[in-house]
């Protein structure tokens, strides 16, 4: 595994006047890992020390916040950048105010970046947002925004959204998984709207020896100096409009994933890696 030097963190700047660390932490705990909430808090902590500014996290993820809201205790606040998300199921304009006041007392500070974590079923996508730009003027989050939204029901919330703009869509994407390329991109590109990318490293099959795409992967990692996984992320970040939020639980893991920051891979070598891994 080769260890990181460590990196300034580099920001991408959004509509709205959204700014946001490239690089994120996806900070989801099982059940069995809130067991060990200290061993966490511990990690995260370390993950500051290291020069990560964003973590990623939800009112689904079990104990996350109350881990993220006692390790972040003691850091500068302005340098933070935190994301959490509310549940579809919760999506009403009273249950979303009720879950933010929740997720803000276990984190223990407002929220950066409000998302509705999946479309809902039941809730008009306009009363959600209705409570998000309250949220935003009574001071609990900065931004609000979305999860999981494809290019349709994004621009449903956009043009829902009348006091304050849709500055985010948090989605799955990586070599992998490049079916956004499609239509939401060009929709986040054109509006300036973040995607936010999670399992930017894939669910292990990218990594994957086996992955047919593996071996111009690990020729590409040789040939600049860096690990398969640097590349993937450094190719993630390359995108236009793209911030990535890989999860990481080991200190090797934490300093691998910054090593992606400082440098890029060029148009050439990206071309090869979108062969290898073409959109399915």
């Amino acid at each position: 595994m080769q260890a990181s030097r460590l990196m300034s963190m580099e920001y991408r700047d959004f509509r709205g006047g959204l700014r946001m660390p490239i690089i994120g932490l996806g900070s989801y705990l099982s059940v069995s890992e809130c067991m060990r909430r200290d061993h966490y808090i511990a990690v995260f902590r370390r993950a500051l020390e290291l020069g990560y500014r964003m973590f990623d996290t939800a009112e689904a993820y079990n104990c996350s916040e109350e881990v993220i809201g006692k390790a972040v205790s003691g850091f500068s606040r302005d340098d933070l950048f935190i994301i959490s998300k509310v549940w579809p199921t919760h999506a009403s304009f009273n249950d979303v105010l009720r879950s933010a006041r929740a997720s803000v007392g276990r984190l223990g500070t407002f929220i950066d970046l409000y998302l509705l974590h999946w479309p809902s079923r039941e809730v008009p996508i306009a009363e959600t947002i209705r409570a998000f730009e309250r949220l935003i003027d009574d001071g609990l989050i900065r931004f609000m925004g979305v999860s999981n939204f494809d290019s349709t029901a994004l621009m449903e919330a956009m043009s829902a959204a009348k006091k304050y703009e849709i500055v985010a869509d948090e989605v799955k994407y990586n070599l992998t998984d490049r079916f956004i390329e499609r239509d939401l991109m060009p929709i986040a590109v054109k509006e300036n709207i973040a995607i936010i990318a999670y399992s930017p490293l894939g669910t292990g099959n990218l990594l994957n020896p086996s992955n047919p795409g593996y071996s111009v992967l690990k020729t590409i990692a040789d040939k600049y100096g860096k690990t398969p996984a640097q590349v993937a992320l450094n190719w993630l970040i390359s995108k236009p409009n793209t911030v990535a939020i890989p999860k990481a639980t080991r200190e090797e893991h934490l300093r691998e994933n910054l090593g992606a920051l400082g440098w890029r891979i060029n148009q050439e070598d990206q071309k090869q890696l979108e062969q290898a891994y073409p959109i399915r």
